[in-house]
């Protein structure tokens, strides 16, 4: 950061993860914030669902002084396997501490709105809408996700489609005998499925397939749940008790026309949404909030060159992430024999080939400068541990 912005002020509308975390940002590099949000607190912390966090939003946490309060909530792996049922391919990716971690929407959630409560720059107003109409003279963060009103109130067009598959999510306890510090993406013709490790033998499992499908799974009983969960599973995961109810959701691909007008910008996925695959999404939207952190500690800006910077420095990673994230789940969720050559060659270069495992895990850690890490992991300046 390149000094502080003493004076500035903002309006965050949104305070899930992505916004009071560009509510906390701003507030360090000196602004003067209103977090807002419809929701109460109870219904903020409800969401039930967990987060892959890699080393770039880590690193963030650490920047802003948050991660020695996140990190009891966050369960390191240290191996990623990844493993394609159609073609019987498979490779892993491992690192010295961690290749990620994850955690739980509830935990995250409830030591950010702590932290904002705590922080003399930052207002919050729970269970308040913002301001229906912004002021030229202070930066607006719309962070209010998908379903964004004031994005559209702005005019602002979310393109994209609504994919066939929808992501069935669920807590399961694994057998003891399974490694918990394993993640898995599993890619299988009906969608990926992902095992994300909590802790304690628990683990979150992300199971993308048909949106019928998905709802006729989870009106299955518990055994039988866990009977289809287990055929879908590689053998050395098993699990043994259904933790919570299974729930589903539909994914979208979509990505705003624009990533702000005037001095309001979009931020998180009011912006953008991608197909779970892959652990991008909550990752991408703090990619968001770190670019918007490094402008706004510039004391020559004003909002409105925040927010031209802003929209400029952010197309490259997110036209990225979308399109790899899309074409994985074409390449991967698909029968066509032709494909499968690729996916073999893919996988076999990944596994034989370290640096490129490597610099695919830098790639996806830190977007379009991942490219450039091309001589190892790139580890963070201050070691979460």
């Amino acid at each position: 950061m390149n000094g502080s912005a003493a004076g500035q002020s903002a309006v965050v509308q949104g305070a899930g993860p992505t916004g009071s975390l560009a509510a906390l940002a701003l507030a360090r590099s000196g602004w003067q914030v209103k977090l807002h949000d419809p929701q109460d607190a109870d219904a903020l912390l409800g969401r039930r669902r967990a987060y892959a966090l890699t080393h770039s939003s880590c690193e963030l946490l650490q920047q802003l002084g948050l991660w020695r309060a996140v990190a009891p909530h966050c369960q390191p792996f240290d191996r990623l396997e990844l493993l394609d049922q159609g073609s019987r391919c498979r490779t892993a990716f491992t690192a010295p501490d961690a290749v990620g971690w994850i955690v739980e929407h509830k935990g995250l959630q409830q030591e950010l709105l702590a932290a904002c409560r705590q922080h003399p720059g930052v207002q919050l107003h729970l269970g308040e809408p913002g301001p229906e109409a912004a002021n030229d003279e202070q930066l607006t963060v719309i962070a209010e996700g998908g379903n964004s009103p004031s994005r559209d109130n702005l005019g602002i067009g979310f393109g994209g489609f609504r994919y066939r598959q929808g992501c069935l999510s669920a807590i399961v306890q694994l057998d003891h005998q399974c490694n918990p510090a394993t993640a898995w993406e599993v890619f299988r013709p009906e969608g990926p499925l992902a095992v994300l490790p909590l802790g304690k033998g628990k683990t979150q499992i992300v199971w993308s397939a048909p949106r019928q499908r998905c709802e006729q799974r989870i009106q299955l009983s518990a055994s039988a749940f866990l009977e289809q969960l287990n055929d879908a599973l590689p053998e050395e995961v098993t699990t043994t008790a259904l933790l919570d109810q299974p729930a589903w959701f539909p994914v979208d691909w979509r990505l705003a026309t624009r990533l702000g007008r005037g001095s309001t910008l979009l931020c998180g996925e009011s912006a953008h949404r991608c197909h779970p695959v892959g652990g991008q999404g909550l990752n991408l939207c703090w990619r968001d909030v770190a670019t918007l952190a490094r402008l706004a500690g510039d004391r020559r800006t004003t909002p409105r060159l925040l927010v031209r910077r802003y929209s400029q420095r952010r197309w490259l990673d997110l036209l990225g992430v979308l399109i790899a994230t899309d074409l994985l789940v074409r390449l991967f969720s698909n029968r066509h024999r032709l494909l499968l050559p690729l996916r073999r060659f893919g996988i076999s270069m990944l596994s034989c080939c370290s640096p490129l495992r490597r610099w695919s895990l830098n790639l996806a850690t830190y977007g379009p400068k991942g490219m450039l890490l091309t001589t190892g992991w790139q580890q963070p300046n201050n070691q979460p541990s």
